[in-house]
Formats: C-alpha cells, structure tokens, sequence
C-alpha cells in the first residue's frame, strides 16, 4: 500500500511541476513584441509582485514527510491527485490564453502603453486579472501535492495579499486611463474569482 501509494502521489507531483514548466515557458519563450512606448507606470505592485513570489517560495518549502497526510485512502488520493493535476492545467491554459490575448500589451510591470486597448474578450471576459487567477490555481495544486499545511496556507494568504496589491494598483492605473469604460467593465466582469451568476 505504501508503494501504491507514494506512486500516486509521485506521479501527481511531477505531472503539477510540468504545468509549472508549461507557465514559465509561456513567459520565458513567447514572441517579443516590438518596442512600445510608454504612457504611464504604477511601480506600487511591485510590492505585490514580490509577496506573490514569496508565495510560490513558501508552497515549495518544506515539502510535507507523507503525500497522503490521512488514514489510508486509493479513492481519496486518487481523487486529490486528479483534483491538483486538473487545476494545475487548467490554471497553465488560462495564463496562456490571457498572455495571448493581451499580445503586446502584456508586461510584468504595471502600466500603460501608448493607443493601449483595454481588454475584455477571452479569459478577460470571465475575470479582469486571468493570469493572477491561473497563478493563484498553481500555488493551490501546490498545496495539495507538496505543501506542509502551515507553509501552505502562509503562501495562500501572502499570495491573496499581493495580489490585492497588485490589482488595486493596474486598476487604478486602468481607471486613470479608461475612465468610464473600464468602470463599465468592472461592473460586468469580477476581479478575480469567476462568478457565473453575476
């Protein structure tokens, strides 16, 4: 059973970790888009991306002694195992789908560049910070296959910390830019969890 066992949770582990591969090199190999000029910057999220990347730190670190942390479970494991590789994806295409949509627009900073379109087709119909939510999907599949539960719910919390940051400071940048047409869109589309009844 234990052998059975650690085979789950194995393969669920590597199988999480080639999202991450497929995520970074969405980012590291996508087409550079020409150089645009800027028209304005808000350097306040940096803050928040540094927390967010402490919380991928913090779900990798320690890795809990046993991947499955009950009483002896195939169904419970499997379904855990199925449940972080299925998120894990899921969050790895909607990053991809809102880094192409976005095109040249997207960058790592918070700004605007100049004749910027604001974008509300594709994944940025369903919620106005895609890729957060996809990273957000990653670090809780993290969490369900390696994290201890305290790191993992440290990297949960500085996580949703930074990402607070992060989207008042783009939105307020957007609202500056767009005015009424990005409150329109704030209005029909959430921040950051999908609501389907909305």
């Amino acid at each position: 059973m234990r052998l059975e066992t650690d085979a789950i949770g194995l393969t669920a582990l590597i199988l999480v970790v080639l999202a991450y591969v497929l995520f970074g090199g969405v980012f590291l190999f996508r087409r550079r888009p020409l150089r645009t000029e800027e028209a304005k910057r808000a350097p306040a999220a940096t803050f928040g991306i540094v927390l967010q990347g402490v919380s991928f730190v913090l779900a990798w670190n320690p890795p809990r002694p046993r991947w499955w942390p009950f009483l002896p479970s195939r169904p419970g494991e499997v379904a855990l195992a199925a449940a972080a590789i299925m998120l894990a994806y899921a969050s790895c295409w909607l990053s991809v789908r809102a880094v192409q949509t976005l095109g040249k627009q997207w960058t790592y900073a918070a700004r605007v560049i100049k004749g910027h379109e604001l974008i509300t087709r594709g994944p940025y119909g369903v919620v106005r910070n895609p890729i957060y939510l996809g990273m957000f999907g990653l670090i809780l599949s993290t969490c369900l296959v390696f994290s201890r539960w305290w790191s993992g719910l440290a990297a949960v919390v500085l996580f949703l910390i930074g990402n607070r940051i992060r989207i008042r400071t783009e939105e307020q940048l957007l609202r500056e830019t767009f005015g009424h047409q990005f409150d329109e869109y704030a209005r029909r589309v959430p921040a950051f969890i999908p609501q389907p009844w909305r």
